[in-house]
C-alpha cells in the first residue's frame, strides 16, 4: 500500500473514531499502522511484536481489544484460519485468500469470477448476507519445495 493510501486510511479511521466518540489514541494509531504496514496477514501476537519493537509500551490485551474494535468498525478485516489463530488484513476491498496449512501463510487472491458470484437467497433462514470471502486451503509452493527436497535427500 502506498504512503498516500495509508495516510488516507489513517484519516478515515480517525474520523470514524471521532464520529463514534472513541478517542483516537497513539495506541490505536500504532496498531492500525502495524496492520497496514504488514506485507502479510498478521496475527494479534505478530501485531503486538511489531508495536513492541518500536518501544510503544502497548500491552498484548490492548492490541487484541483494538484489533477487534477495528475489525468491527470495518477499517481492517479479520480472517479465520483453520488452525484457530485469527489473522488481520489491512485490505477491506473484496478479495480472497490462499491459506497454506503447513506454514500458515495467508496470501491475497483476486479473481473477478469469484467476486461476481451470485449470493444465494438466505431469507428463509432469516439471514442477511452482507459480504463473502473465499478461502482456498492447501500447500504453498515453498512448503511443497521443502517436501520435494526432503524426498530427494532420501
Amino acid at each position: 500500500m502506498d504512503p498516500q493510501e495509508k495516510q488516507k486510511r489513517l484519516r478515515r479511521f480517525e474520523g470514524l473514531c471521532q464520529d463514534a466518540g472513541i478517542p483516537f489514541t497513539f495506541q490505536r494509531r500504532a496498531i492500525f499502522q502495524a496492520v497496514l504496514d504488514s506485507d502479510k496477514h498478521p496475527s494479534a501476537n505478530e501485531v503486538f511484536e511489531a508495536v513492541s519493537a518500536v518501544g510503544s509500551g502497548i500491552s498484548r490485551a490492548t492490541v487484541h481489544r483494538n484489533l477487534e474494535l477495528m475489525a468491527a468498525m470495518g477499517v481492517i478485516t479479520k480472517t479465520s484460519h483453520p488452525r484457530g489463530v485469527s489473522r488481520y488484513d489491512g485490505r477491506t476491498d473484496i478479495h480472497h485468500h490462499l491459506i497454506c496449512l503447513r506454514c500458515n501463510s495467508v496470501v491475497d487472491f483476486d479473481d473477478d469470477q469469484l467476486n461476481a458470484l451470485k449470493i444465494p437467497d438466505t431469507s428463509s433462514y432469516g439471514f442477511e448476507v452482507t459480504g463473502f470471502q473465499v478461502q482456498f486451503r492447501g500447500t504453498c509452493k515453498n512448503c511443497r519445495e521443502v517436501d520435494s527436497a526432503a524426498v530427494d535427500e532420501r
